[in-house]
């Protein structure tokens, strides 16, 4: 079975067949999700959806394009949000150079605010990395963000990076970029990180994998991620799926 560990399920995209997406999912061996809630009205809508399904599972966070708007009022909803037992991880959290939409500064206080409250509340944190990786390399090291660890979202870069998030107690996640022919750092990173630190995610509605490449992402596509994973790997796709989910168990302390 396998473990989506990214997924937007409270976008929009997902409004008019819901359901359907869940029992694709469900069809095509998924048996637990974790739907990420980034702003105020992204996580609303995530603690709906874990309230109705218990396959899924949360990740809250305040994402960096947002940063301009967290307040100290924020930061103390997102620390009552952690007692929630299905809240499994904090994030996405990170730095995002791409979009001009919060001062560099906002963004890594920002980002700081979260790692630390994480390690009060002993929750791992996803990272979402755009164009920046290595101020976000800098504060992960210096807000020794090694004491929860957590994932690497959607990963793309270089194997001197992995190993440096490897070093910090990181897990490496991968999603539908992995399977686009031109993209080399994907798959040469999952061709080296080992088995013990491997995740798989689709990002869905966002980068659905090739040949669904430009439409819309939805979880049932993650067995194909896990599919690719598994021929780079040159291992059988059940073995990739049993690697992956335990991790996912692990990090998230689920049985």
């Amino acid at each position: 079975m396998l473990f989506d560990t990214h997924v937007h399920l409270n976008d929009d995209a997902f409004n008019e067949d819901l359901e359907e997406v869940i029992a694709r999912a469900k069809e095509n061996d998924v048996s637990r999700m974790a739907v990420v809630g980034f702003n105020e009205e992204t996580i609303n809508r995530a603690l709906k959806l874990a309230d109705k399904y218990d396959f899924i599972y949360l990740i809250v966070g305040w994402h960096p394009t947002d940063a301009i708007t967290f307040t100290e009022e924020k930061l103390e909803w997102l620390r009552e949000l952690s007692k929630n037992p299905k809240v499994i991880a904090l994030g996405e959290m990170g730095l995002d150079y791409h979009w001009d939409t919060s001062p560099k500064e906002t963004q890594f206080e920002v980002f700081r605010q979260q790692i630390r409250l994480a390690k009060e509340v002993k929750l791992p944190i996803v990272i979402h990395n755009r164009e920046a990786t290595e101020d976000v390399v800098r504060i992960l090291q210096e807000e020794k963000a090694s004491e929860v660890g957590g994932i690497m979202h959607c990963f793309g870069e270089t194997i001197e990076v992995m190993e440096a998030c490897l070093a910090m107690n990181f897990y490496i996640s991968f999603g539908g970029t992995v399977t686009f022919k031109n993209a080399k750092l994907p798959k040469i990173a999952v061709e080296s990180v080992p088995l013990d630190k491997i995740l798989i995610e689709t990002d869905a509605p966002y980068l659905a994998p090739h040949p669904n490449r430009g439409k819309r992402n939805e979880p049932s596509y993650v067995k194909i991620v896990a599919e690719k994973v598994a021929e780079l790997k040159k291992m059988k796709y059940e073995e990739i799926a049993r690697y992956t989910t335990e991790n996912a168990n692990r990090l998230f302390k689920l049985t």
